[in-house]
């Protein structure tokens, strides 16, 4: 084992190949679906007959998603599997397996190298979607790209269209502990030391549901840009009944399901507790519509497996004719442009 103050470049790509396919084999995990894994030109994974492949891909980049003074390297490494897991759990995907193209400068040390691969292999490993290959490349700064694949019941995937005027908006679990986290690491000089979960056994949940009921359940997305966010694609994804119409979205702030003590330690460190709320994101919970229909959240709830809680309803609203319209407010939440 090499010192901790080493280089990528003092061991070259073909050794950090091999280092990355020990750090695999040591964790294990879920290896049936895998035909073929690290070390050829492109992995194979198994379907199993009547499923769909679901893929999806996130990036993280540094000074931009994360800070080496506010997370380690291995809670970095989580950070990004868990977001990249939590888009199959949105989709009500089961995980087959994970790729990851990490760039980085040569100078980068080899002890911030495995920290961050080993943050990756073991949230993706205990999710069941281990690493099965990726890419290396040099770059000014370091930059995680993550591509996961998941499987789905043909027909059955969960989408974020379907929404309807007078459908309830419904949130599994509770909202801004992420959010929260991350305030008290920058206010205090700390490292962050809270992680949601992806809520990858209830989106089953909800595809299974949705299956068994399909008047039940309309568009769903997961909460990673922010609740009120999140909450305008489900509205810009849904349907109107009327040409023009659009849907809008209301949210009843005080509704919304948030930790023990938490709008006390908002504004102990200066901080609104409904914006955080509405937009701090990375809660990776479920945010979905609720038909008429459907039984209510405490219902859902025993049904899925965990808490639900409903906090806003659809409207649509008539299409208006004018010369010149009101530029769009923005919702509250992560914007990448």
């Amino acid at each position: 084992m090499s010192s901790a103050s080493s280089t990528l470049a003092d061991l070259g790509e073909v050794a950090l190949i091999e280092r990355i396919q020990a750090l695999v084999r040591r964790q294990g995990g879920s290896l049936r679906r895998i035909a073929l894994g690290i070390g050829d030109d492109a992995a194979v994974l198994r379907l199993a007959a009547g499923e769909e492949l679901v893929v999806s891909s996130d990036a993280r980049v540094e000074d931009v998603h994360f800070r080496w003074q506010t997370e380690s390297p291995r809670w970095i490494g989580r950070r990004a599997a868990l977001a990249s897991l939590s888009d199959l759990a949105a989709m009500g995907a089961r995980p087959l397996g994970m790729i990851c193209a990490l760039a980085a400068p040569p100078e980068l040390e080899l002890e911030v190298f495995d920290g961050l691969l080993r943050g990756i292999v073991e949230e993706a490993g205990a999710q069941g979607a281990p690493l099965v290959g990726g890419n290396l490349t040099r770059a000014r700064e370091t930059s995680l790209s993550l591509t996961v694949l998941g499987s789905v019941p043909r027909g059955a995937a969960l989408l974020r269209s379907g929404s309807r005027a007078g459908d309830r908006l419904c949130v599994t679990g509770a909202l801004g502990a992420p959010a929260l986290a991350r305030l008290r690491a920058e206010r205090l000089g700390r490292r962050i030391q809270q992680l949601p979960a992806p809520r990858l056994a209830v989106g089953r949940a909800l595809c299974a549901l949705r299956q068994r009921e399909p008047g039940w359940i309309g568009g769903v997305i997961d909460v990673s840009d922010g609740l009120e966010a999140d909450a305008l694609h489900l509205a810009r994804a849904g349907r109107t009944r009327r040409p023009g119409a659009r849907l809008r979205v209301e949210i009843d702030a005080a509704r919304v399901p948030r930790p023990a003590g938490f709008d006390a330690l908002c504004r102990r460190f200066g901080a609104d507790p409904t914006a955080l709320l509405l937009g701090g994101g990375e809660d990776y919970e479920l945010l979905f519509a609720a038909r008429r229909s459907a039984p209510p959240a405490a219902e859902l709830a025993r049904r899925l497996g965990v808490a639900v809680t409903e906090v806003g309803r659809f409207e649509e609203l008539r299409p208006v004719r004018a010369r010149r319209s009101a530029p769009a407010s923005r919702a509250r939440g992560w914007r990448h442009f």
